[in-house]
């Protein structure tokens, strides 16, 4: 089976900041994918937006976006290469 690398961004909105724990670790299970992040506490409006940059299988791409979108007030969204 042949899976084809993909490039692209993840955006991540944590608005429910008892989720931080679990998206860290979900970012720490997928770091073989992960270029680079950037993550910035915006406390005046009580969230925190993390951007990931990613390289990797459509499969292992959907399943880091999946298992964080799954979590309670994260928000995710992506864009990839073809």
């Amino acid at each position: 089976m042949i899976f084809l690398e993909r490039l692209g961004v993840v955006g991540v909105v944590i608005e429910n900041l008892n989720s931080v724990n679990r998206v860290n670790e979900i970012l720490q299970e997928f770091n073989f994918i992960i270029v680079g992040r950037l993550g910035i506490p915006y406390k005046e409006r009580g969230v925190s937006i993390i951007s990931l940059v990613v390289d990797g299988s459509t499969d292992n791409i959907g399943s880091l976006t999946g298992k964080l979108g799954s979590l309670d007030g994260v928000k995710v969204k992506s864009a990839l290469t073809k």
